[in-house]
């Protein structure tokens, strides 16, 4: 039973998933409390049932994990923290089965994506799994030696399985990237370490809206370090939004004058959050 002292940090999926592992990993004094849905992390970050979550946002091989932009709109919680996660897919089989038994591999979408040229030289039918660690769960329930789950270190030392091929990802520099949202935004110190800062908005509609937006962006020397666009769901299509990290702090100067002009020629301008750049990101 988890202390009234210990805080919790929210993630969506089940124990053993990449997320908990994530969580553990930038987190190890926090609970994790496991959500079916994004939105169920968010709500409960909102509604004090976790002190934090964690969501992920894009990996390095599947690009971006697209449905959190469409979540981020009415929800009062900020990003404070990001966190950069080495995801590394192992084939989990029962104990004592054969690697070239294996006709059948289980895992998400995700997952499976990432891993799909070490698949396809397997020849194997693969099936998409709503999570990793529950994919290693049923394998190990149906006790299968045909049956193999893509997983985590962590889903098969809790499921007692068998890691017959380690390292499945197709690339060794596979990274999710996190970021940790909370319920207050952060106070980061930028003569302490380096800033980012996020952000959401809508452009007016008129001619180049978008050009002149970023081009304070380019006269005061802001670097952009990701640029999205993405239609809410259930809007017209002309009614794009933009979800934006840049380096540096609201405060800065030449921040202050890139974001005057962004308002100009924008709508709906909503801060996400300030926090301190991952060690990795500038690496």
């Amino acid at each position: 039973m988890t202390e009234p002292s210990t805080k919790i940090i929210a993630f969506q999926g089940v124990n053993a998933a990449h997320t908990d592992l994530a969580c553990r990993k930038a987190y190890p004094g926090l609970a994790t409390l496991p959500c079916h849905t994004f939105d169920e992390v968010f709500d409960a970050v909102e509604n004090a049932k976790a002190d934090m979550g964690m969501i992920p946002i894009e990996n390095s091989e599947a690009g971006r994990v697209a449905e959190i932009h469409n979540l981020w709109p009415g929800k009062h919680v900020y990003i404070v923290a990001e966190h950069f996660q080495a995801i590394a897919h192992h084939l989990f089989v029962p104990k004592g089965a054969l690697l070239e038994n294996v006709k059948d591999v289980y895992s998400h979408p995700q997952a499976l994506m990432q891993c799909r040229r070490s698949l396809n030289k397997m020849a194997v039918n693969i099936h998409n799994y709503m999570d990793t660690a529950l994919a290693a769960r049923d394998v190990a329930h149906w006790n299968d030696p045909s049956k193999a789950a893509l997983a985590s270190e962590l889903a098969g030392e809790i499921y007692g399985l068998q890691n017959i091929q380690p390292n499945m990802e197709d690339s060794h520099d596979n990274t999710t990237v996190f970021v940790t949202i909370a319920k207050e935004p952060a106070s980061p110190d930028p003569d302490m370490q380096p800033v980012i800062t996020s952000l959401l908005f809508s452009v007016r509609n008129i001619p180049a809206a978008l050009y002149k937006a970023l081009g304070g962006f380019a006269t005061n020397a802001v670097n952009l370090i990701k640029l999205e666009s993405y239609i809410p769901v259930g809007v017209s299509p002309q009614t794009a939004k933009f979800f934006i990290t840049f380096e540096g702090h609201t405060r800065d100067a030449h921040v202050q004058l890139a974001l005057e002009e962004l308002d100009f020629y924008c709508e709906n301008v909503a801060v996400l959050g300030e926090y301190y750049a991952a060690p990795q990101r500038f690496r």
